[in-house]
Order: structure tokens, then sequence, then C-alpha cells
């Protein structure tokens, strides 16, 4: 990893405010390290360093605000921030602020409890700083954020800060949170080698898997299970009680054809296996506010299936009256 002197010594802090369509956009970010991190072996495997901070959208009425929806994604209001701008407007006008939460890292794994640290720092700063209520607190996370979400309830439930979100709900979209499942799911693709995106991330998934935790599912299978935050491999299930108290929902999308025709995946290769497998373990743990919402194919908005394809399919006004139904 090349570090610059200057990088480590001078973070510039970038604040910017607008009002528009009825909401107020702040963001708060510091500028990205001149630096960068390996996610291969070839010379060309690198990603750069990304600006760290926050976009809050707050409704227009900021006195009444009732709840706080918050996402750990890459943020950037004009050209990252995707997952949480969908739900700006349905949130807002039901009196919710959102708050879009990035580290440094880029497509963080949250391999690092730095990162988590960083995060929960993010977000401590938001709130002191922009008098949010610490209520109706909904953490949404779609694809990789989705992980995040569930590694962060995790981390706070085991290390108890002075600071604490009063979260009253979990909402997870088409993520990967099996890492078991999903070095398999990258093996195949490198073996088969049968459409390029699909080579390119299972390549770069089980390089960093590899090198994070320690090996591969064959060699240190327990790394693997502790790094998961649900793993149909997991006898123990140890990874259920950080959740099992919230109301949860888990989006997936049924899409076996496409994946069959475009990528030659099975049905064991992609999220919904995940999205199926926590919700089961919840409601075996006598969750009775765990549900899995299901995307049939005459319901998706587009052609195209990923974890984006997805949240774009899901009812964000539908899923607005369920977090408002969770709420004190």
């Amino acid at each position: 990893m090349k570090i610059g002197i200057k990088s480590i010594l001078i973070f510039l802090l970038v604040f910017s405010f607008s009002k528009t369509n009825g909401q107020n956009i702040i963001e708060e970010y510091q500028k990205a390290q001149n630096d960068s991190i390996r996610i291969g072996k070839l010379d060309s495997d690198f990603l750069k360093y990304i600006e760290t901070g926050y976009t809050l959208a707050k409704p227009e009425n900021e006195k009444n605000i009732s709840g706080v929806i918050i996402f750990l994604e890459d943020s950037g209001f004009e050209n990252k921030n995707i997952s949480a701008k969908q739900m700006y407007s349905q949130a807002n006008k039901a009196g919710f602020a959102v708050l879009s939460v990035s580290t440094e890292i880029p497509l963080d794994f949250f391999f690092s409890n730095n990162s988590i640290i960083d995060a929960h720092k993010t977000i401590k700063n938001a709130f002191e700083k922009n008098y949010l209520p610490n209520k109706n607190v909904f953490l949404i996370g779609v694809g990789l954020s989705g992980h995040r979400a569930l590694k962060y309830v995790e981390y706070i439930k085991k290390t108890q800060p002075k600071f604490s979100l009063n979260i009253s709900g979990l909402i997870i979209c088409d993520a990967p949170l099996d890492w078991v499942r999903q070095y398999n799911e990258g093996k195949r693709d490198r073996r088969i080698n049968f459409e390029e995106g699909a080579v390119w991330e299972g390549t770069f998934s089980n390089y960093v898997l590899e090198k994070h935790l320690n090996g591969t599912p064959k060699s240190n299978l327990e790394s693997y299970l502790d790094f998961s935050t649900y793993s149909y491999s997991d006898e123990t299930d140890r990874h259920i009680q950080y959740f099992q108290e919230f109301p949860i929902r888990a989006y997936m999308e049924i899409a076996i054809e496409y994946w069959l025709e475009k990528k030659r995946k099975t049905t064991i290769d992609n999220n919904a296996p995940d999205m199926v497998g926590l919700i089961a373990q919840m409601k075996l743990a006598k969750n009775e506010n765990a549900e899995l919402k299901i995307i049939y194919p005459q319901d998706s908005k587009t052609e195209k299936k990923n974890t984006a394809a997805t949240w774009i399919s899901v009812d964000k006004a539908e899923l607005m009256q369920w977090i408002t139904i969770q709420c004190e």
C-alpha cells in the first residue's frame, strides 16, 4: 500500500448545503487519501481511496423529524449513494431523514473493526451536529451494504459504545451474507469462465476473502463463519442473536432463467439463498416480525438482474408504510 505523507497529515473537510424539492441536503466529507488498496494480483488491481463522510437528506420541516434511515454505502450525493437517493422523497414526506455514510475504503467489506468504528464516528457526528433524533432508526443495506449493516449492528451489540442507535428495524436487499457460499460461487465463476463480469467479481472477492480471512473456507472455515452474519454452514447460528430482537425485512428477486442464460449460474450462485436463510433462522429464533419479500419476474422493473435492479423493483412507498408501523 502506497501512502503519501501529505495524505496522512492533511484532511480537508468538505461541507455543502442545499435545499431542493422540499428537502435539505447536507454533505460533509473529508478529502480522500492520495493512495490505493490492492484488490488482486495484477499490477492494475488497485482501487483508490474514497472520501469518508456522509450525505444527509432532511425533511423541509426539520423540527418534527420522525426518525432516521441509515445506509452504509459508498457515499457522495452526485454520483454515488444511489440506493439512499431512491428513498429521499418517500422518507422525507413521511418526516424521516435519510443518512448515507461512507468509510474511506471502496467496496468496504468491513474486514477491519477500524472501518466500523469510522462509520460509527461518522454517524455519531451526523446525529449530534444536525440534531437528529435518536429514535425510530432504521438501517437499510443493498448488496454489500446489507452485509455492512449487519456487521455494524453486531459490532455495536458486542462493544456497547456510549453513543448507541435506538434501532427500530433492519431492511436487507439482495445482500451477500454467507461468505462460504459466496467464495464457492466466485470459485465456480472463475472455473467455468463463462461471463467476464462474473469472472472479475469472483476473482476480486475471492482474493480479498483469502487475504483478510487467512485462507479459503476449506483451509480456515471458522474464520469465514465468524465473518459471515449468516451462513448455511454454521451449525451454531452464532450471529442470529445480534439481530433477533429487531423487525427485519429481506428482499430477493427470483431470476433463475436470467442467471442461467446470461451467466450460467445455478440457484445457489446468487444472494437469494442468504436472504431466505437469514429469515428462516430469525423465525427459528422466535422473531415473528421477520419477513421475506420476493420480487417475481412479472414485478421486476428492469431487464438486467443485479442487486441494484432488485432494489429498484422494491415498492418504496409500501416499505415506508412498513417502517412507519414499526415506529414507537
